[in-house]
């Protein structure tokens, strides 16, 4: 974990985990390697149990699977999901999953957590919580289990809507304190940010009157900032995950994009790489757009 805001910048590149390359968990992990190779410092997958455009009819990998598999083909590169749609999860599986690939991966892993995409059909059709202020609720007493179970003590937990007696998980994460929390969210909703400030990360995205999103401006993030410092001891560890969206046409754009956002204060700008799997492969192999 990067200390305070605004250090050196790393860069994460995402992908899909459905379609013709992601909808197969060995291309992912091939696509991991190839981005290890090209100098990336994290792979970051979604986590979605259908397409959310197209249900039932385009392939979908599994993100925790993918990872594991990544974990082996690779030696440097950090794994991590962004976001795991942690209320239709049982936190305590999740914490299991979590430090097992920890492990697999020598200490590699971070765990992006979010309530899920509102309009997710993985939610409703399979019964799940659809409600966004319940799915927060769940979110916040979920990373209390996490953080709790990753203890290696027995632990005990009475909430809404987990219960747990006298549970103790082995082993705890490899890295410690803990493995690395980001927490997703949409700008400008305050309350993704002040969850985030509890924890380790903040990976933000913004969202328009109109539904669309993008990128959160270099002014936004100063905003972003200042509202994680209010909830933090200062020096404490914390990483302010940018950016979210392909790089476009324009590399030079791009990279002053990358700039205004390190200068206001992120530590990692992730990328994502979309298109036919040709396009989707050379923007990987391409690296990443590195400012000075």
């Amino acid at each position: 974990m990067d200390q305070g805001v605004g250090t050196t910048v790393r860069y994460a590149i995402g992908f899909p985990i459905a379609g013709p390359l992601g909808g197969d968990p060995r291309s992912v992990a091939e696509l991991a390697w190839i981005a290890e190779q090209a100098g990336w410092d994290a792979v970051l997958l979604e986590d979605y149990l259908v397409h959310h455009i197209a249900p039932g009819r385009i392939a979908v990998s599994d993100p925790w699977m993918a990872l594991a598999a990544a974990a082996v083909k690779t030696t440097r590169i950090k794994l991590g999901l962004m976001v795991v749609a942690l209320p239709r999860r049982r936190p305590w599986k999740v914490a299991r999953e979590a430090v097992s690939l920890d492990y697999l991966s020598g200490g590699r892993m971070i765990l992006g957590v979010g309530i899920g995409d509102i309009n997710d059909p993985g939610f409703g059709r399979v019964g799940e919580e659809t409600d966004a202020k319940t799915r927060g609720l769940m979110l916040d007493e979920a990373l209390e289990v996490i953080a709790g179970l990753w203890s290696g003590r027995p632990f005990s937990y009475q909430g809404r809507f987990y219960k747990i007696q006298d549970l103790t998980l082995l082993p705890v994460p490899l890295q410690q304190p803990r493995i690395p929390i980001w927490v997703g969210g949409a700008w400008p909703h305050q309350a993704p940010v002040r969850r985030a400030a509890r924890w380790d990360g903040l990976a933000v995205y913004r969202v328009y009157r109109d539904g669309t999103s993008g990128p959160v401006s270099a002014d936004e993030l100063r905003a972003i900032s200042a509202i994680v410092r209010s909830g933090r001891a200062s020096g404490d560890p914390f990483d302010l995950v940018a950016g979210g969206y392909d790089r476009g046409t324009d590399p030079a754009k791009a990279r002053d994009l990358v700039r205004q956002a390190a200068e206001a204060g992120a530590t990692w700008w992730n990328e994502y790489a979309v298109g036919a799997p040709a396009a989707i492969r050379a923007q990987v192999q391409s690296g990443p757009l590195r400012i000075g």
